[in-house]
């Protein structure tokens, strides 16, 4: 690949152009034709490693309702359910408690058509407790829950390069059998908007999810007006840095970004600082980010394991402690996955982050 700061050709796309159309173009989009989830597909999320994983998160959003002093309504709106396995749980666990079930609305919001039919044939759910959403112009009444395992590393984003005060966007040129990358001056309100980021200074490259704060910002509309939060679990890290974190992933390994982009998944590690940043400029409180294992282990994880186990045989138990030490030992999943909540009018005591 060939880089080029001077010279910008016309025929190029911003990274987040690029990213966004390999994944969600309507006709040959990777989340558009496949199901990538999975040991039959690309990659495996926390849902599709263990049951237990979507229990806990359910416990926790009953337990945020109660926080909220168990409104007759609640809405819940899962951020891109993959192949619906947590739904699924979720759904399942909430009904073991009556009250709760019978108070809350459950909204999946899901851009692919795919998807939503592969989520469909797995949930099977009551069409009067559960709607699938492309926006959020159903949620009207009642405090919203908004959670997403996963969701934000999936939003394309913007990389820049800065130096001695200048700021520069990345594109690439597919055009040709060699991609290069070409740098264009930033527009100057792309400059201001970087600058104002405490979490973004010092920095000489900068991955920016222009996009996700996007959504974001519909996402916060509903909560300011409504009150309720958001539960966002994710890969990613804390300090910012200077990495190119973009990468592609086909059949469970790293592959060449450029490669088939329509045949592999395109993510990148989310910058929690960062996204701290913006919810405290939105006027949300924002609880302590903890990594995945801290949270679910506060929230009970190997206590109702323990349960589990004790109608299981050995078999059974040796697989559930193998998936149950993926989602927690701190060189797999347990650290790189960190876990955000950022909410309006909820008591500040909420459970998995103290």
């Amino acid at each position: 690949m060939k880089t080029n700061i001077n010279n910008f050709n016309r025929n190029s796309v911003a990274v987040d152009e690029f990213f966004n159309n390999a994944l969600f173009n309507k006709k040959k989009g990777y989340y558009s034709t496949k199901n990538p989830f999975g040991k039959k597909g690309d990659f495996v999320t926390a849902p599709n490693i263990s049951d237990i994983f979507s229990e806990i998160i359910g416990i926790w959003i009953i337990s945020t309702w109660e926080k909220l002093k168990k409104p007759r309504r609640i809405n819940l709106v899962e951020l891109g359910p993959g192949d619906g396995s947590m739904a699924k749980i979720l759904i399942r666990t909430f009904k073991r408690f009556p009250e709760f079930y019978s108070s809350a609305n459950f909204f999946l919001y899901e851009k692919s058509d795919l998807l939503i039919k592969i989520q469909k044939k797995k949930i099977k759910a009551k069409s009067n407790k559960v709607f699938w959403i492309k926006d959020f112009k159903k949620i009207k009444n009642g405090p919203v829950i908004f959670f997403g395992n996963e969701f934000f590393d999936a939003i394309p984003i913007k990389q820049f390069l800065t130096h001695k005060n200048h700021y520069f966007e990345k594109y690439f040129n597919t055009k040709e059998d060699d991609v290069k990358e070409f740098y264009k001056k930033a527009k100057n309100s792309e400059k201001i908007k970087l600058k104002s980021f405490k979490s973004l200074k010092g920095l000489n490259f900068i991955e920016y999810p222009k996009l996700g704060f996007q959504e974001l910002d519909k996402i916060i509309k509903k909560i300011t007006l409504l009150s309720g939060g958001i539960l966002l679990i994710d890969y990613g890290y804390l300090q910012s840095q200077n990495l190119n974190t973009l990468q592609s992933i086909k059949r469970h390994k790293k592959t060449n970004i450029f490669k088939n982009p329509y045949e592999a998944d395109i993510t990148y590690l989310v910058n929690f600082n960062l996204l701290s940043e913006y919810f405290l400029k939105k006027h949300l409180k924002v609880k302590k980010i903890v990594t995945q294992k801290f949270f679910l282990e506060k929230m009970g994880i190997v206590e109702r394991a323990n349960i589990l186990k004790k109608s299981m045989n050995k078999l059974q138990v040796n697989n559930l402690e193998k998936r149950l030490h993926r989602l927690l030992d701190r060189e797999m999943m347990g650290d790189l996955f960190k876990v955000i909540f950022a909410f309006k009018s909820i008591n500040d005591d909420i459970l998995g982050f103290n």
